[in-house]
């Protein structure tokens, strides 16, 4: 059953009545087609509507999704014969980014990415999608991997955030977020990075510096989320709402400012409504997206990469 959102209210009435209505019908001889199919379609309107009219906190919202597919739905969904590989062969593995080797299509590719986790217990386990330094350093690793044998890379963001606490200052968490955006930018295989839900600050442009960005429609990616934002200018979160608006953190905004190259769009409703959709709209773009890159050289490669963020905010 689908967790609906605070916005949602008038759509998620309209479907318990629709369930209520088809309790109500099950085992008995009583046809209830003719009340059901307005109220369908008065909720699907509803629901269409709503969406094309998200407001950024919105979006921010819906990127946060609890039933959001996560790195391990597009893994499951576009990678075959995946072998993860942990470890930065330096402290210990880091269970909130995940990565490894795989086929995506025909390709042999590196995938990297944030996992957040599905339920508390899993959450916990990936520290809600938050990377330790450990996290960023085995990123690294596997970039040089993939050039060292000539893999194209593919990243898939959705993390709040690195990991803010005082173990993962203490083992150089700074450093090691430069560290694997420098890996990125310096890699001379292609890399496609793609932002699923939330693209929090540096953590997530360390797996975001890529030749081609690619963003979910309903997904969020700024320096700083809302609430961090509206504490330090209005000494509150409640404006919130406020700071998204005024970040431009959609999808929109950031195609229109050049900072991402393409919207993948999503089913009606998010991505949460139709996992399986939304997995196989990304892998489409991915596949396009690498298709645009063959035959570029290393040095060609790293020379757009570097002329792409070089632009960025310059009018």
């Amino acid at each position: 059953m689908t967790t609906f959102l605070d916005f949602e209210k008038p759509i998620a009435e309209l479907q318990t009545r629709i369930d209520e209505l088809r309790q109500t019908a099950e085992g008995g001889a009583v046809d209830i087609d003719a009340e059901i199919g307005p109220l369908q379609a008065k909720a699907e309107k509803l629901l269409k509507d709503t969406y094309a009219k998200l407001t950024p906190w919105q979006k921010t919202q819906v990127a946060r999704h609890p039933e959001r597919p996560h790195f391990k739905h597009y893994v499951a969904g576009l990678i075959e014969e995946f072998m993860p590989l942990g470890g930065d062969r330096a402290f210990a593995d880091d269970n909130a980014i995940q990565g490894g080797l795989g086929r995506f299509r025909g390709r042999r590719v590196m995938v990297i990415g944030h996992e957040k986790g599905d339920d508390t217990a899993s959450r916990l386990k990936h520290n809600f999608g938050m990377g330790k330094p450990e996290g960023y350093r085995k990123a690294i690793r596997l970039m040089a991997l993939a050039n060292k044998f000539n893999l194209p890379v593919i990243t898939l963001v959705d993390t709040s955030g690195a990991f803010p606490g005082v173990q993962a200052e203490e083992r150089g968490q700074a450093e090691a977020i430069a560290r694997s955006t420098e890996a990125c930018l310096n890699l001379g295989v292609p890399l496609v990075a793609s932002i699923l839900g939330e693209g929090g600050s540096g953590g997530a442009v360390a797996l975001a510096a890529g030749n081609t960005v690619l963003m979910m429609e309903h997904a969020v990616y700024s320096v700083i989320s809302p609430e961090g934002c509206a504490s330090i200018l209005w000494r509150t979160s409640d404006k919130a709402a406020d700071a998204a608006e005024a970040m431009k953190v959609t999808a929109q905004h950031l195609k229109e400012l050049k900072v991402i190259d393409r919207i993948v769009n999503e089913p009606l409703g998010g991505a949460h409504r139709d996992a399986g959709a939304a997995v196989h709209a990304l892998g489409d773009a991915i596949e396009e997206s690498l298709a645009k890159l063959d035959g570029m050289s290393p040095e060609s490669l790293r020379q757009a990469r570097r002329a792409k963020f070089l632009a960025m905010g310059r009018i």
